[in-house]
């Protein structure tokens, strides 16, 4: 089509998925049934920008370009939404595909057309590593434009259902990655926005093109299937129907389809048969308001009995994306489950357009509303996993996990719903409270019952968060949460702790280094240490000493340079230095105690600079730390404890034990009276007559373990006893 030149309608196109080509034309009498005639005005003024940008260009459809943009602006009229999104829609691919800029877009339609617009765009002016991290920076890109605008989400979505409606041009690889982005990504969006109808359609074109064969298997099986279905079908609508008539209730009630996606989807997470799945009536009742919902569930559950714990009621708790419905299994005829959902018109209109609605309905509707402060709520969320995140792949993945709620709703002691994923524990509850209660949670009340902080929670439960000023997260969290705000607010607290504990720690061995060379910190001239921070490119004394207290640099080696005594060789490696820094056992993350050797006070030690980790501590006569200090001396720490160690830690004990019932008894009962625990126990059967064993114990000292092997030895069916070594 010639740019500038308004359509004519045209003759049907052999575009997979459309059946006649949408022109302009089409468009302008879809908008004019319910927009301004200056903004139909202004619609088409973007489609001539978009005609003239797109001149030249077709799709593997071998269409020229234009139309697939005036077919994301069909989806978006259909949706109801105004003339900036509109002319968004088709103006989403220029500053992409062409030499259009956002300044041009900005100077014809605003500021808010552009910002839309760039919201969609793809970042193709940057290098990537991979095509995942594209992905994920492109998906970051896109997803802090929707919390600005939720609009563009709205354009994604539709510009992605196209797609999809026309991937049969495509490589089966390709078919099969986009297809697979559409499954992971779009469609739980879709559904997180309450865009139920849109939804379906991603997954049902996404699942054809991924996995072909089991989809025509699928639908072979169901066109098979759904003769014997009709007869019955019809006798339940009838039956409801007439019984609704008798109770003076006006509705409609329509039998409902099984996706096959859904289907695929149940067989494959539940292990359940094609006829276990399928052998399910599906019901959907339709009335005028929310007494009436509640009405006709009376009716229904009179006609035929429900199935208990099956009662969902999601119109006085409504799903997260905004949701509402009333949801029961009943036994209907010879026992066959049938599914019935309850709404009122409203509420599936809402269903089926989700964030949408608030634009298609605005006349005052409490569920579009809903809906709309719903979706706000974790576009909310998304942004401070944004703050928090390292980078966009971490960022995606943990968008991710929030995109497949199945939810589990729970109560604050003053009786607030909290709506969390499905296995979701009190860690989760505490991040979703609010990120500081998550950093400072102790312990967790349920129904008033203290219980465990990895429990998985249940709907209707009430959690209490204990909190304590100085606590901090966990991580071994990290094993057990489920939401990415808790995820992210965990990584983000330890990776600050793990900042001031390794300043601390670079600061400590900073000033032993500096101390051997008869000097201090202080006494550094300020302009000498900015000399040398430029030298590194770091930006300021706090990143060298984190640095330092990583491993990531030599305290020796940065206190020469220093002082002015820096190697003439820069390969040379430092000797170890002289100075020996105390340990007590509260540095945190950024100290570590090997598992090869389990150093205890009392050990002669010694340290070793891992990147990345910090200070690791071994024994001195550990065969691991023997062997590196040989090659990199450079590396190794004179360590000492100090006077009064801090924590409670690991030894392992080697034992050869005679085979008699109730000998570990007696091991343990020595063990718990001498007040350790164990932590871990492997065993190694020697022969008929006797078992090797290694005990993990927790200890003060080396003198608190030497007291527990003593108690050990005394037992007559303890043959040998020794400490094990690295």
């Amino acid at each position: 089509m010639a740019a500038g030149q308004p359509a004519s309608p045209g003759a049907p196109s052999s575009v997979p998925g459309d059946s006649t080509r949408f022109l302009i034309s089409d468009l302008c009498s879809e908008l004019e049934s319910y927009l301004e005639p200056e903004e139909v005005e202004e619609v088409y003024r973007a489609y001539l920008l978009g005609a003239e940008s797109h001149e030249g260009q077709t799709r593997k459809t071998g269409e020229p370009y234009i139309y697939h943009p005036l077919a994301v602006a069909r989806t978006m009229a259909e949706m109801r939404m105004d003339h900036q999104a509109i002319s968004a829609a088709i103006l989403h691919d220029v500053m992409e595909d062409t030499a259009t800029s956002k300044d041009r877009i900005r100077a014809e339609f605003g500021e808010e057309v552009a910002e839309l617009v760039d919201g969609v765009s793809k970042l193709t002016h940057l290098q990537f590593q991979s095509k995942a991290e594209a992905q994920a920076e492109n998906f970051r890109k896109m997803m802090l434009a929707i919390t600005r605008d939720i609009r563009v989400i709205l354009i994604k979505l539709a510009d992605r259902l196209h797609n999809m409606r026309t991937l049969g041009v495509m490589r089966p690889d390709k078919r099969r990655r986009i297809a697979k982005e559409t499954l992971e990504i779009y469609a739980p969006i879709a559904q997180r926005l309450g865009m139920n109808a849109m939804r379906r359609e991603l997954e049902e074109l996404g699942f054809s093109a991924k996995h072909p064969w089991r989809a025509a298997v699928l639908e072979r099986a169901v066109h098979r299937a759904g003769g014997n279905r009709r007869e019955p079908m019809k006798n339940i609508e009838q039956a409801i129907c007439s019984r609704m008539e008798a109770s003076g209730i006006i509705g409609r009630i329509s039998g409902r389809e099984k996706s096959l996606y859904s289907i695929y989807r149940k067989m494959r997470d539940k292990h359940h048969s094609f006829e276990d799945v399928f052998d399910v009536f599906a019901i959907r009742i339709i009335v005028d308001d929310v007494d009436t919902c509640y009405r006709s569930l009376g009716v229904v559950h009179n006609l035929y009995k429900p199935v208990p714990g099956r009662f969902k009621d999601y119109i006085a708790i409504p799903k997260s994306n905004g949701y509402q419905s009333l949801h029961t299994i009943l036994f209907g005829p010879q026992g066959a489950p049938i599914e019935v959902q309850v709404r009122s018109t409203e509420m599936d209109r809402v269903a089926e357009s989700g964030i949408a609605a608030h634009w298609q309905y605005k006349a005052g509707s409490e569920s579009s509303r809903t809906a709309q402060s719903r979706a706000r709520e974790w576009l909310k969320d998304v942004l401070e996993i944004q703050n928090s995140v390292g980078n966009s792949i971490e960022f995606l993945e943990n968008v991710k996990v929030d995109l497949f709620p199945d939810e589990v709703y729970t109560f604050t002691p003053e009786g607030d719903i909290l709506v969390l994923p499905r296995d979701a524990t009190p860690i989760d509850f505490a991040y979703a409270v609010h990120s500081d209660v998550g950093n400072r949670c102790v312990a967790a009340k349920i129904d008033r019952q203290l219980a465990p902080l990895s429990v998985r929670l249940q709907s209707g439960q009430t959690v209490e968060i204990v909190t304590s000023p100085g606590a901090r997260p966990n991580p071994a969290w990290l094993s057990f949460v489920v939401t990415g705000k808790a995820r992210t607010g965990i990584r983000h607290c330890l990776k600050s702790m793990q900042s001031e504990e390794a300043r601390t720690l670079g600061e400590r061995m900073l000033e032993k280094a500096l101390e051997s060379m008869d000097t201090s910190l202080p006494r550094i001239s300020p302009a000498r240490l900015d000399q040398m921070l430029d030298a590194m490119q770091l930006e300021d004394l706090d990143a060298l000493l984190i640095d330092i207290g990583l491993g990531n640099r030599m305290a020796s080696l940065v206190a020469r340079q220093m002082v002015g005594k820096e190697s003439p060789d820069p390969t040379a490696t430092e000797p170890a230095t002289t100075t020996t820094l105390a340990v007590n056992g509260t540095e945190g993350l950024v100290l570590n105690y090997a598992r090869c050797c389990h150093p205890i006070p009392g050990d002669p030690i010694i340290g070793q600079l891992s990147a990345g980790r910090g200070l690791v501590v071994h024994r001195e006569n550990c065969r691991n730390v023997l062997h590196e200090s040989r090659d990199r001396s450079d590396r190794t720490i004179a360590l000492e404890w100090s006077h009064e160690p801090q924590l409670q830690f690991t030894a392992a004990v080697r034992t050869r034990t005679a085979n008699r019932r109730g000998a570990l008894a007696d091991m343990a009962a020595v063990i718990a009276d001498h007040g350790s625990n164990i932590e871990h126990i492997s065993f190694n059967e020697q022969d008929g007559h006797s078992t090797a064993m290694t005990f993990l114990l927790t200890v003060r000292d080396r003198q608190h373990l030497a007291q527990i092997m003593r108690g050990l030895r005394r037992l007559s069916d303890v043959l040998r006893i020794s400490r094990q070594r690295g």
